[in-house]
């Protein structure tokens, strides 16, 4: 072999070598995000797909829940590194009781993205006809639960959370009178609205408290935070830059229709309930209202002094 020909082969073999030593470097993480289909869940998949983590050498594992409370336990039981969309009061409940967890950003501030509605064919006409009535959550201690209590507290009136799991089987459950009150994430089931197959009684926006609240968490486990910190940081970077490209480019939109499942002209309204600074994981607003309710829903025996907040609470990008 001539020596031209020998250069060529340790050429090829180095950069063979290199495209090696990249795939290696993309470090996994096991995502599990509460509700498939919504503004709010699509981050981290929609993420990846456009190369986004990748740039931060991340592969992600992306799994989905029934909601917050299946979630946090995923979280707790390191089964996954970090969780996504957890109720608030949640988290500092399973802390205060000592829980491996916690807080590394937020998921989601306010209750704008709620909505609660009934069959086209109920008598329920509003919340004040709801006294009494069966009213769905995700699951028992999400953020949804919470919402809901703090719902029948506004308007004055008496209602049974029931667990119904995600968006689609809720409104199965709904509209076969199983539960008499769904609830929803815009844009998810605003096309059974336009359809007439739903009535919207009530929204999350309707209970102003809520609006300043952080109502959802993304979360890891307290071992996985300490072994795993730099590339947590890393996935909180392109966490962020995945919400630049969200919000700035159209072709964002048709990725989320496309993987939600949604029409493009439901999907694109999505920015409308769930905006930029909703979603901004560094911002974490209203704790002291947080934990009042937290106490009064018995989600904590009494409210947690600053350090106990500082300590459950670790943003790696604030």
């Amino acid at each position: 072999m001539t020596q031209a020909g020998m250069l060529k082969r340790l050429a090829i073999a180095a950069l063979l070598a290199g495209v090696a030593a990249a795939a290696h470097a993309q470090d996994t993480l096991k995502i599990a995000v509460g509700q498939r289909g919504g503004w709010e869940q699509c981050v981290s998949e929609l993420g990846q797909n456009a190369g986004i983590f990748r740039k931060h050498g991340l592969a992600l594992d992306v799994l989905y829940t029934q909601g917050s409370g299946e979630t946090l336990q995923s979280v707790i039981s390191a089964s996954v590194d970090i969780g996504i969309g957890v109720g608030t009061h949640g988290l500092l409940g399973a802390f205060a009781k000592g829980a491996p967890v916690r807080a590394i950003g937020s998921s989601f501030t306010s209750a704008d993205d709620q909505f609660y509605y009934v069959a086209a064919d109920s008598p329920v006409r509003s919340m004040k006809d709801a006294d009494g009535k069966t009213i769905a959550i995700s699951t028992t201690g999400s953020a949804s639960n919470i919402f809901a209590l703090a719902l029948a507290k506004h308007f004055g009136v008496s209602l049974k959370p029931q667990p119904t799991g995600a968006y689609a089987a809720t409104l199965t459950q709904t509209l076969t009178k199983q539960v008499d009150i769904g609830f929803s994430q815009a844009p998810f089931n605003l096309n059974a609205v336009e359809e007439g197959k739903i009535r919207i009684i009530a929204m999350g926006r309707d209970v102003p408290e809520l609006r300043r609240m952080t109502s959802r968490l993304i979360i890891a486990n307290t071992a996985i935070l300490a072994a795993k910190k730099a590339l947590i940081e890393r996935y909180m970077q392109g966490f962020v830059e995945t919400l630049d490209w969200l919000y700035a480019d159209p072709a964002a939109i048709k990725a989320y229709a496309a993987w939600s499942g949604l029409a493009e002209n439901i999907a694109k309204r999505a920015p409308e309930f769930l905006t930029k600074d909703n979603l901004d994981p560094r911002y974490i607003s209203g704790l002291d209202a947080i934990m009042v309710d937290a106490v009064k829903f018995k989600y904590l025996p009494a409210a947690l002094s600053e350090a106990q907040l500082r300590e459950a609470i670790q943003i790696p990008l604030r």
